[in-house]
């Protein structure tokens, strides 16, 4: 799935800034960004990749990921028409084994309570697909 490889290119790109990550979390219900990224001093990034133009003209979601990280990203790969993007929103050119950031987005720091449910967030998803990988019979209650 070419959307999973520039995810995959951006989580090593973020790791190699002191960034940890995982893909798929839902932040609330109704929402599922591709990659959540917790910095070194407790940033938060999200990162949506969009492989292609289809892909990003039928989300319509991606405005409600911004309510729930500091920074808010596109990632893309070479071919992608980047214009396409909106202002305002970081930028990152990835493929399946690296990326780069061609565009830092503002910083809209979050609330601390809002800073605080996120991390746990984070942290509860990370423990369990790391459990989930030990044990695949094991189930969240």
């Amino acid at each position: 799935m070419p959307g999973q490889m520039i995810a995959r290119g951006v989580c090593r790109h973020l790791l190699s800034l002191g960034f940890v990550t995982v893909e798929e979390l839902v932040p609330a219900p109704g929402l599922r960004v591709d990659v959540m990224a917790l910095g070194p001093k407790g940033e938060i990034w999200i990162v949506e990749c969009k492989s292609c133009r289809t892909d990003f003209v039928s989300d319509r979601k991606w405005q409600g990921y911004l309510d729930w990280a500091d920074r808010f990203f596109w990632a893309v790969d070479a071919d992608f028409p980047a214009g396409l993007l909106p202002e305002g929103s970081g930028l990152i050119l990835a493929d399946a084994y690296d990326a780069e950031i061609l565009r830092m987005p503002p910083a809209t720091p979050l609330a601390p309570a809002r800073r605080k449910a996120v991390t746990a967030g984070f942290a509860r998803h990370a423990a369990v697909r790391l459990q989930a990988l030990r044990d695949p019979g094991a189930r969240l209650g």
